[in-house]
């Protein structure tokens, strides 16, 4: 049992240094008061809070940018989120993009476009959970 909690504890220190690095861990660290937290873990439980909140943020700008139908780019992005990639196959994608026929020439220009920033997104904030 105790080498399970050393293993799940080596591994979070290493997904927390992971998305630190790709989170940008100066922002983190200006942004908080590292003076009232206590120990290992509240530093741990502070960045995740900071990062689920930047995930947030980030996700509605994305939407908001790329003018996608809010609910579904929620539901797109969440899930994969959960999966820990983006993927091209099924009609989840196609029915996040804002309404443009299929055979406009910049309908697959956009999708394409849309899907490397949600793919980009998720490599960003893989491994942070929360909601969008």
């Amino acid at each position: 049992m105790v080498s399970v909690r050393l293993f799940h504890a080596r591994f979070l220190k290493y997904n927390t240094e992971v998305a630190l690095l790709e989170l940008n861990s100066d922002d983190f660290i200006n942004e908080t008061n590292l003076d009232i937290i206590e120990d290992k873990p509240g530093v741990i439980e502070a960045f995740f809070t900071y990062a689920q909140e930047k995930q947030r943020v980030e996700a509605a700008t994305l939407i908001a940018d790329e003018r996608l139908n809010e609910e579904e780019a929620k539901r797109y992005i969440q899930l994969s989120l959960k999966r820990e990639y983006a993927s091209e196959n099924g009609t989840d994608l196609n029915a996040l993009l804002p309404k443009m026929s299929p055979l406009n020439p910049q309908y697959l220009i956009k999708k394409q476009s849309v899907f490397q920033k949600i793919a980009a997104f998720v490599e960003k904030f893989r491994g942070i959970g929360g909601k969008i």
